[in-house]
């Protein structure tokens, strides 16, 4: 049991045997079926191994830490020469669907340029129908234009108005 109030922290207090020790055989760690003989063998095939391998550098950390991921995919750098002009690749679903979406786009676009979708038959109704709004009013203004003389556009004329205007309102008073 522990003395005290207070728990030790979890990790414990680790103590790490160096290859030295593993070769004196003064860990107290190691089972006792653990011989000097297999340690050193252990030591000397390690050393080995890290001679061997420092031919491929990697940058950053993966060059300083051994990573053993199964997971992990070397890339493959193909050259122009190497790739096989003949083989097919398969889309993937999501592929072909935008493939497929971009077409049919195309054929209804197409289709509403030569006027058949029902959107661009209502389109053209709609616009007939403006057209013909539009010429109505053109002609209502030019025979307003031709029906209607502008008499007050002389300063003559107008003052004239005026002045008309104002005897009649003072009849009116006087009635």
């Amino acid at each position: 049991m522990g003395r005290g109030k207070f728990k030790g922290k979890p990790t414990g207090h680790r103590h790490f045997s160096t290859p030295e020790e593993l070769i004196a055989g003064t860990t107290a760690t190691r089972p006792r079926t653990f011989s000097q003989v297999e340690a050193a063998e252990k030591v000397e095939e390690e050393s080995e191994e890290e001679l061997e391998e420092p031919s491929e550098k990697q940058k950053g950390a993966p060059g300083l830490i051994e990573i053993n991921n199964p997971n992990l995919v070397k890339r493959k750098n193909l050259k122009a020469r190497d790739v096989d002009i003949g083989k097919i690749t398969e889309l993937s679903r999501r592929e072909r669907e935008e493939i497929e979406k971009q077409k049919a786009h195309e054929r209804y676009m197409k289709l509403q340029e030569q006027g058949k979708t029902e959107q661009s038959r209502k389109d053209i109704e709609r616009l007939a129908l403006i057209r013909q709004r539009r010429a109505e009013a053109a002609k209502k203004r030019e025979e307003d234009k031709a029906g209607n003389v502008h008499l007050f556009a002389c300063p003559l004329f107008a003052s004239l108005h005026h002045f008309y205007i104002k005897v009649l309102m003072e009849s009116k008073l006087e009635a």
